[in-house]
């Protein structure tokens, strides 16, 4: 923060002594250049969808007013480089609205100080916050990849307390790194460790069997997929070479404390995919299990597989894939090298429209597309939770899928939250749709058709124009309440909800 943003800061905290501790982080915010609406911004034009636009709707949650701009001022590679590297990327204003929850930026044995409920939201709010605000969009679309990917289910157990810790020192220092310590650091996480019964993998007689549960998905799901070549028996041998790793107890001293036993570890000899892995290691068995899984081809082509029905379609060409694959074996798992091989890869660019946004995404790109002022309150949440994506509760360690089919039933919710943000319906969050429409440069009778331009990255269809055209015929444009209803309608759209 230089002298000048320091003084603004200042005057605008002065100002809003007796506001409300969200409206005083949300003022900051706006007046730091994190939120607001700018003066003027550009819109799309053309038939075709922008292709600024849709690097945005893939690798960020949807363009805020003005990022149009800013992709052309720096052209598609130099913001996706910019994006890659987002310790340059001055995030001051979303961090004052994000940051102000008293469970965020917790040590692990600290947070059982708080109540659950408590956790459960301010992680949940500070989520959609940073995915709505932060100006390190792709970060942030990464951060919410890889939470599926590591998938933990808050209502298991004590991984409420844990996993904002996990979320802080597994995903989010992670996200853009490599993936071996990605994986390293989610296999000692005390969240993990005590949602795939890590912590309950022991072997300290001869008559005690190792607990599979963690060896079984960090094959299946975290590395080398299902089909990657792996037998029972490397499951088993796994999970001997993790045994003795564990979390301490929330009733015992030092609680959350990682730590490994080696009374408790097997440490003869095993066999893991063909490798050797001699007598004696202990807590090393898992580095070497790391190197064998994290560094199998197998693993390469199912994380790019997954990265590309994330980013391009669901039924992802195989070019594509083996694309990224080879980015990711070629750099030994550098995630920035291999999203840099997806996103300037042809099959990318060439996929406009192809994906279904899952609600989470629907709500944040909403949001962002119209510049919207929010809290992140329980109303707003709740439209997360009916469309079946409220984060960090999926019950199973796969992660919410990607995939359009299981979410087709949500799109009565997705309406409903439409027409509610539009109207000022929903507690905590607020729309400036006029202010909107004039920095868009839209006419003061129908500014319609620019909303269409905005929202899709395009012009109107023939049919989207229709509807909207039978809207106001129905109901006359008379206030901005109506007009707010026009916009809404374009938001539930078929259109808006493809990415």
């Amino acid at each position: 923060m230089n002298r000048r943003d320091f003084i603004k800061a200042g005057a605008a905290g002065a100002a809003l002594l007796g506001a409300g501790c969200d409206k005083v982080r949300a003022k900051l915010g706006d007046w730091l250049g994190g939120g607001g609406i700018p003066d003027a911004f550009q819109i799309a034009a053309g038939a075709e969808t922008d292709d600024r636009f849709h690097l945005l709707n893939r690798a960020a949650f949807g363009p805020w007013p003005g990022d149009l701009e800013r992709v052309s001022k720096l052209g598609a590679d130099g913001w996706i480089e910019e994006q890659l590297n987002p310790d340059g990327i001055d995030d001051l204003a979303c961090n004052l609205r994000a940051n102000g929850f008293d469970s965020i930026g917790v040590g692990a044995g600290d947070m059982y100080e708080f109540e659950k409920a408590q956790i459960e939201r301010d992680l949940t709010r500070y989520t959609v916050l940073r995915a709505v605000y932060s100006k390190r969009q792709l970060f942030e679309v990464m951060v919410e990849f890889w939470t599926d990917h590591f998938n933990i289910h808050i209502g298991k157990s004590e991984c409420a307390w844990l996993k904002t810790p996990d979320d802080r020192e597994t995903i989010r220092r992670h996200a853009l790194g490599r993936f071996r310590d990605l994986v390293r650091a989610s296999a000692l996480s005390p969240a993990m460790l005590v949602y795939l019964d890590g912590r309950e993998n022991k072997k300290a007689s001869a008559e005690e069997k190792p607990n599979e549960n963690y060896a079984r998905e960090l094959l299946e799901l975290h590395t080398l997929g299902v089909r990657g070549g792996y037998t029972q028996r490397d499951v088993m041998e796994v999970a001997r070479c993790l045994t003795g790793w564990g979390c301490r107890h929330k009733g015992q001293w030092m609680k959350a404390k990682v730590e490994f036993h080696p009374g408790e570890h097997d440490d003869g000899e095993k066999t893991v995919l063909g490798h050797r892995i001699p007598a004696g290691l202990k807590e090393q068995d898992l580095e070497r299990v790391l190197d064998i899984v994290c560094g199998h081809a197998s693993t390469a082509r199912y994380i790019a597989e997954k990265l590309c029905r994330r980013f391009v379609s669901d039924d992802p060409p195989k070019s594509a894939v083996e694309k990224v694959a080879q980015a990711f074996a070629g750099s030994n798992g550098d995630i920035r090298d291999v999203l840099r091989a997806l996103l300037k890869s042809d099959e990318f660019k060439a996929s406009k429209g192809r994906k279904l946004k899952r609600p989470f995404r629907f709500v944040v790109s909403a949001l962002r597309a119209v510049g919207a002022d929010t809290n992140a309150s329980p109303g707003l949440l709740r439209y997360l939770g009916a469309m079946g994506q409220a984060p960090f509760q999926h019950p199973t360690p796969d992660g919410y899928p990607d995939e359009a089919m299981p979410w087709l039933g949500t799109l009565l919710w997705r309406w409903n939250f439409a027409l509610a943000l539009l109207t000022g319906s929903i507690g905590g969050t607020s729309v400036k749709l006029a202010e909107l429409a004039k920095a868009m440069g839209a006419p003061a009778g129908d500014p319609t058709p620019f909303f269409l331009r905005h929202l899709m990255g395009r012009e109107g269809l023939p049919v989207e124009k229709e509807a909207v055209a039978a809207y106001l015929a129905a109901s006359p444009l008379a206030d901005w309440n109506k007009k707010q209803e026009a916009v809404g309608l374009i938001l539930a759209s078929p259109g808006f909800q493809r990415c």
